[in-house]
């Protein structure tokens, strides 16, 4: 895993790109312990930019501190996978239907390509990499947004989500199949001109449906009532 911090940038910025990218990728797991030293041997800096590195991923909830254990992967506990769940579902929504008039056809292209991807992995079911195709898929959906403070809460919410989501589809791989099919639906809107508000609610009813899915599986109580609050909300 040896990798050294180059490119542009300050080497804490370095160090702060490359331990989040092993966070996001599963690399450093849940509970993995970030030990200074290690890390900053594996990138060839000093420990100072991977100390700075750490403060700021921190302040993104990626990583937690433990008395006598010291910075480790922060896990999400089933309430929090909830609440940051719904709301990415909001937040992604709004920036799928703020981004919708500007996807022309390459694009559609390219997230049509991107799902065939993805339903050829469910043949031989890889949950972490169809996770990453997932990512590949919606990103092409919502980079597009004009306001960057809405782009930025949604890559913050997926970065926060990472460890868990490489799991989700383990647990519920019935929802991946319906996952595939929801997205040649959200394509097709999209690339029929649909309102605004019509692709806002399919992208965020897709969202919630696997949310539904985890929280039915492990038998979440607030599975029902959330599922209450946007069942009338199908397109």
């Amino acid at each position: 895993m040896s990798s050294t911090a180059t490119g542009t940038g300050s080497k804490s910025e370095q160090a702060y790109a490359a331990v989040k990218a092993r966070i996001v990728d599963g690399s450093y797991s849940p509970g993995y312990r970030l030990v200074l030293g290690r890390i900053a041997d594996d990138l060839g800096v000093s420990v100072v930019p991977v100390r700075e590195a750490i403060r700021r991923l921190e302040a993104e909830g990626l990583v937690s501190f433990e008395r006598n254990v010291g910075a480790t992967v922060a896990g999400i506990d089933p309430t929090e996978y909830l609440y940051t769940m719904q709301t990415l579902s909001i937040l992604e929504g709004a920036a799928t239907a703020l981004s919708s008039p500007l996807i022309g056809a390459a694009d559609i292209a390219r997230a049509r390509a991107v799902n065939e991807q993805m339903r050829a992995c469910l043949e031989d079911f890889d949950p972490v990499r169809f996770t990453r195709l997932n990512r590949d898929f919606h990103g092409i959906l919502f980079e597009n947004c004009p306001n960057p403070h809405i782009l930025d809460l949604v890559h913050r919410g997926w970065d926060r989500l990472a460890s868990l989501r490489a799991s989700t589809f383990r647990f519920v791989p019935g929802r991946a199949r319906e996952s595939v099919r929801e997205h040649d639906a959200l394509l097709q809107l999209i690339a029929s001109g649909a309102a605004a508000d019509d692709v806002e609610r399919a992208a965020r009813l897709h969202r919630s449906t696997t949310l539904d899915a985890y929280l039915a599986l492990t038998g979440t109580d607030t599975a029902a009532d959330h599922s209450a609050d946007h069942s009338k909300e199908t397109p």
